[in-house]
């Protein structure tokens, strides 16, 4: 977790959930951007301060350090990630927010996996908090991120026992300030998640499990009665 996830709307209704215009320097876009099925090791648009301004940056969601000589990671654990080796210096310095509308999950069911498509249930987007390896703006191999997340608690378990941790705007906007300390940064992350009551879900088809596979037929809830 978090593995899969979806980045279809515009960037204006990612970013007026977020901030004005006077706090941005990105260019307006209406076209939506289309995205039912955002693997690892592709390039995501990353929101990041910069010089007290917001910007959005195409950066590939991976990370590894030079020492690591293993696959890159996707993910990091809220619980460890402010002190460990690996993600320490990208917790203090390089936190970012992931735009995003859902995410996916996998369930064993009855030996086979089914998908399920999490999300909102006032359909507000998601603001995945991220930490990655800064300036984020030369999109080279160098630069990179991962997605924090948490435990899943109450209904969420039922699909999977971690989560993305998904910040409330006002949460975002301090975790992104360049001047949050990385001890500022621990408490956003434990009281400015989105309660886990104000999610819910449904099963997708399986074409999901394909990356290639795009399209708005994957998010549609699909009818599992025998």
């Amino acid at each position: 977790m978090c593995g899969r996830f979806t980045q279809y709307n515009t960037r204006e209704e990612y970013l007026s959930w977020l901030a004005d215009e006077s706090e941005r320097d990105i260019p307006y876009d209406p076209e939506p951007l289309g995205r039912y099925n955002v693997a690892p090791g592709t390039k995501v648009l990353l929101l990041n301060e910069r010089d007290n301004i917001l910007h959005l940056d195409p950066v590939v969601w991976s990370f590894a350090p030079a020492w690591w000589g293993k696959q890159p990671l996707i993910n990091a654990r809220v619980e460890t990630a402010a002190t460990s080796r690996m993600f320490k210096p990208l917790w203090t310095h390089g936190r970012a927010i992931v735009f995003a509308d859902a995410w996916y999950e996998w369930k064993n069911e009855g030996g086979t996996k089914q998908p399920y498509l999490i999300y909102r249930e006032d359909r507000h987007p998601l603001l995945f908090a991220a930490i990655g390896h800064p300036p984020f703006e030369r999109g080279d191999e160098h630069e990179g991120f991962v997605i924090v997340t948490a435990a899943a608690d109450k209904g969420l378990i039922d699909i999977h026992d971690r989560r993305p941790l998904t910040l409330t705007p006002s949460a975002a906007r301090r975790w992104l300030r360049q001047e949050t300390t990385s001890q500022e940064a621990e408490e956003i992350a434990r009281e400015g998640s989105v309660p886990v009551d104000e999610f819910t879900w449904h099963a997708v088809t399986r074409a999901v499990g394909n990356v290639k596979n795009q399209g708005a037929g994957l998010i549609e809830p699909i009818d599992k009665s025998p």
